[in-house]
């Protein structure tokens, strides 16, 4: 039986994956890198840092067709991708009308 992945490191897996995707195509990576405002060396260094992995999603989650295209390549619905980034440091609280 194999044992069960913690959900934590379940939405660490998803950032990463995003963190690939946005960085095989040369002008997502660029823009990604500009937006950031790291290097790829300071990149290379942060990508496990949980807070940068959050920032993944959030760039992911702010860009609905980037959102669409990298849940079509990694094989997650788009709501996985969401409930990934409230498991990493910095996600906003969900907030509901009363």
């Amino acid at each position: 039986m194999m044992a069960r992945i913690p959900q934590t490191e379940q939405a660490e897996i998803i950032a990463l994956r995003g963190l690939a995707w946005l960085l095989s195509d040369s002008e997502r990576a660029e823009r990604f890198l500009t937006t950031t405002g790291c290097d790829a060396s300071t990149l290379r260094q942060r990508a496990g840092d949980p807070a940068l992995l959050g920032f993944v999603l959030d760039a992911l989650l702010g860009d609905e067709a980037a959102l669409v295209d990298f849940a079509a390549w990694a094989e997650v619905g788009a709501t996985e991708v969401s409930r990934a980034r409230a498991l990493l440091p910095g996600a906003m609280p969900d907030f509901h009308a009363p």
